[in-house]
């Protein structure tokens, strides 16, 4: 009895990726939502941790009358609003000109919405100044919760600049082979980064001329 030996071509049918068994992670289809998901759940953490810090502001201001001392002045507050709106603005109309094509009208965008975050940057820094003359982080316990709720944001807007960046500075915007979207998932942690300072704003700006 005779035994017919095994082809190259044999073997690769044997062997072909159809074959459950001889599937790799490479053969797989891509999942292109699989990285804006992780970025939700990403932010779903730092926003309990934002939840945590309001919480902890009103709780102490319950024990404390008055709370706050004085309220902060609310212009450059508003400001600091208007900036990040304008910027949430520019990174959608950056993923609706990817969308269609338009990568290099899309990247201006990106860097337009770069500019912006490092103007509010500035404006913050003025800010800060302007607050230090009159408040400082150990002043009491308001002071302490207001930069401390204040500079976590800003450190926000700092990540979020470095996304951007690394984004303005990709070859493609789009890549091929998906998750890889790094435009979308960067807009995704802006957007929150505004969406927080609404928050902030109306918290611990607006609120307190209410009640005081």
């Amino acid at each position: 009895m005779t035994t017919a030996a095994v082809t190259p071509d044999h073997r690769a049918a044997r062997e072909r990726p159809e074959d459950p068994q001889h599937l790799s992670i490479a053969d797989l289809p891509p999942a292109e939502t699989h990285g804006s998901w992780a970025m939700a759940l990403a932010i779903a953490t730092e926003a309990l941790l934002f939840v945590s810090l309001f919480f902890a502001y009103f709780y102490v201001g319950h024990r404390h009358h008055p709370w706050p001392p004085h309220p902060p002045k609310l212009a450059l507050a508003l400001v600091l609003l208007v900036i990040l709106l304008v910027s949430s603005g520019t990174m959608l109309g950056a993923e609706k000109l990817l969308a269609h094509g338009a990568f290099h009208k899309a990247r201006a965008l990106v860097g337009a919405t770069v500019a912006l975050a490092v103007v509010f940057l500035i404006v913050q820094a003025v800010e800060y100044r302007n607050h230090l003359r009159e408040l400082g982080p150990t002043t009491n316990a308001y002071g302490s919760l207001f930069y401390a709720i204040t500079t976590f944001h800003t450190l926000h807007v700092v990540v979020g600049l470095l996304m951007l960046l690394f984004v303005l500075c990709v070859p493609k915007l789009k890549p091929s082979r998906s998750p890889h979207r790094p435009l979308r998932n960067a807009g995704l942690y802006w957007h929150f980064v505004d969406a927080i300072w609404i928050f902030v704003v109306v918290l611990l700006y607006v609120l307190p001329r209410w009640t005081s």
